[in-house]
């Protein structure tokens, strides 16, 4: 597959080039530099090692239920987890729930066999969207037991183009894919790929688990004070223009905004909409949180938490690329609301069909949804409920996955 191992020598070598120029690229290129050298101090002589590959941050948090259940379940092995991002990578570098983490070296064939030889895993998972072709063939020819976890399969997919023939073959080098929908079954068995096993999503398990950590947020409790409250998470600037708006001019809400860039550019942009009372969470104490009637979230790490301390939820990204997650919210029994471009994730399709979720198109459809939301208790309780119900109602793909590996 001459084609393939050209691009990703292309993406190498555009990586090196974009490295002195570009942070994310120059911290890509650090980690793979020191890659094998970690591996070999890192790695325990005698230890069975299970594989957990992810792209990123969000992949990671599919595999996470899963490698924390064989965590607790089989002590005696041990976790390696690899990251292609550094968006991931940075993020989770620190991981405890993994004895070693580091980047995956470019899918090239004398890496591939580096990496294999230094790690030589039991078995490797595979997450969501990860079909590393060398990687794959290599695992395959060494009779390494390979699964997919929580993918999912689409028509526009190189596998089903007539020029993917070559490609479809990755698909056979998995033990089993354990897949998200019954569509994704059909596709593959087109194909002749039938050792598939339709599991659901763990990100369900995952959202679960989060809520069930949730951090109690004093100074958020302080801020909501009994008052209904809009949480505004992973928000953008078109999302930001309508809400804000609608909350200028209904001081009987209150409103939460965690933004999904947060530099001081965007704060400043967000701050010069508001025309009501604000304070950043980092300058909030208990005097100046009860004055203000927006919270404007400026760091990380605590959106999950405080989807809790509201009713209504509005997830970012819909006028964009695409929403962010929806799940972290539905989990809380409140009903989420999101802009028009969510047809590619399944769960805002499904949040709809369960009258849990709601699109969007316009300030004009956010003022009307926001208004029966606020004024008709009844309507506002039972979408809440649809919501958390379907969060609830698709968990369990860990444990099915868990009941077909072999340990």
């Amino acid at each position: 597959m001459l084609l393939y191992d050209l691009a990703i020598e292309l993406y190498d070598v555009a990586v090196h080039l974009a490295a002195p120029f570009s942070r994310k690229p120059r911290k890509m290129m650090k980690g793979h530099w020191v890659v094998y050298e970690l591996l070999r101090q890192q790695l325990e002589e005698g230890v069975r090692y299970i594989w957990f590959h992810a792209a990123s941050l969000g992949e990671f948090e599919q595999g996470r239920p899963l490698m924390e259940k064989i965590r607790a379940k089989y002590p005696d092995y041990g976790i390696l987890l690899t990251f292609f991002s550094p968006s991931g990578y940075e993020v989770r570098k620190n991981y405890r729930g993994a004895d070693v983490v580091c980047y995956l070296p470019f899918d090239k064939q004398r890496n591939v066999k580096k990496f294999l030889d230094i790690v030589n895993p039991c078995m490797a998972f595979f997450i969501k969207y990860e079909f590393w072709k060398n990687y794959l063939d290599e695992l395959h020819k060494r009779h390494i037991p390979v699964y997919s976890v929580s993918s999912i399969f689409r028509r526009g997919q190189i596998f089903f183009k007539w020029y993917g023939g070559t490609y479809r073959n990755v698909l056979r080098n998995f033990d089993y894919l354990f897949v998200q929908n019954d569509r994704s079954k059909r596709y593959l068995a087109k194909l002749g790929v039938n050792k598939v096993m339709v599991v659901g999503d763990t990100r369900f398990d995952r959202v679960l688990q989060i809520r069930d950590e949730a951090k109690d947020l004093p100074l958020v409790e302080q801020f909501k004070n009994g008052q209904m409250t809009l949480v505004a998470g992973s928000s953008w600037q078109p999302d930001e223009d309508l809400f804000i708006d609608y909350f200028n001019r209904h001081p009987e809400m209150k409103l939460i905004i965690a933004p999904h860039v947060i530099d001081e550019a965007h704060l400043v942009e967000i701050i010069n909409k508001l025309k009501r009372p604000y304070v950043r969470y980092t300058r909030a104490d208990e005097r100046n949180i009860r004055k203000a009637d927006c919270l404007i979230i400026d760091c990380f790490g605590l959106l999950s938490s405080i989807y809790r301390y509201g009713e209504i939820a509005y997830i970012g990204g819909g006028f964009g690329v695409g929403i962010h997650n929806t799940l972290e919210a539905a989990v809380y029994d409140m009903p989420v609301i999101f802009g028009p471009k969510y047809q590619k994730f399944q769960e805002a399709v499904q949040l709809i069909e369960a009258k849990g979720g709601f699109s969007i198109r316009s300030g004009e459809e956010l003022h009307a949804l926001l208004d029966r939301l606020l004024t008709d208790s009844a309507f506002l309780k039972a979408s809440g409920e649809n919501a958390g119900q379907y969060v609830t109602g698709h968990a369990g793909a860990t444990d099915k996955i868990l009941g077909m590996i072999n340990f």
